[in-house]
């Protein structure tokens, strides 16, 4: 444990102590550690170990780590890039996550070609958000064009496709379950 969490120990100590409205004597009677080695603690002055964590969390009706800081992890993500079918991928959120949020560029559709391939269905939901291009979505039998700045929501049982529609690429954000994940970003086996 870095040498700030344990400074850290002390002030949470305090603040459960006196959230119980316990003086420093009260605690003292419960745990059977003197009200001067309490307050060296509390003040930092101290050092925490578990011969004197273990009662006080005990008397506290907590837990050690609602007394020890957990570390704070690095919040930023390890982003990977993947293609399919053309499509690009960029991953905005941990794989762990709950909800996979990517970045997805759709390139542009040569002019004239209109035709729908076959839409997927899949469980789950999927939020989108336009960030640059015109984007089309096909959803059941509705055919609509979102442009930046536009959102949609939508039930993936459905069947649904997405593509850019116009001139250039277009840049959304997604986000969608991790059955949507399986679903977009697993390359479909080619052509017999």
């Amino acid at each position: 444990m870095p040498d700030e969490s344990l400074a850290l120990i002390g002030p949470r100590l305090k603040s459960w102590r006196e959230k119980r409205s316990l003086t420093l004597a009260d605690l003292s009677a419960l745990t059977d550690i003197s009200p001067s080695t309490l307050s060296r603690l509390e003040a930092g002055k101290r050092a925490p170990n578990l011969e004197l964590l273990v009662p006080i969390a005990r008397a506290l009706g907590l837990g050690l780590d609602d007394i020890v800081p957990r570390a704070v992890p690095d919040p930023r993500v390890s982003r990977t890039t993947r293609e399919v079918e053309g499509i690009r991928y960029e991953s905005l959120s941990p794989a762990s996550s709950p909800v996979q949020t990517y970045k997805v560029t759709f390139p542009a559709r040569p002019a004239g070609i209109t035709a729908v391939p076959q839409p997927k269905v899949h469980d789950g939901q999927e939020w989108l958000y336009v960030i640059s291009g015109r984007l089309r979505l096909v959803l059941g039998d509705k055919d609509v064009t979102l442009g930046p700045g536009e959102a949609a929501e939508f039930d993936t049982r459905v069947p649904h496709w997405l593509s850019a529609a116009g001139p250039g690429p277009a840049e959304i954000v997604s986000i969608f379950s991790k059955d949507g994940k399986r679903i977009h970003l697993r390359a479909r086996p080619a052509a017999s």
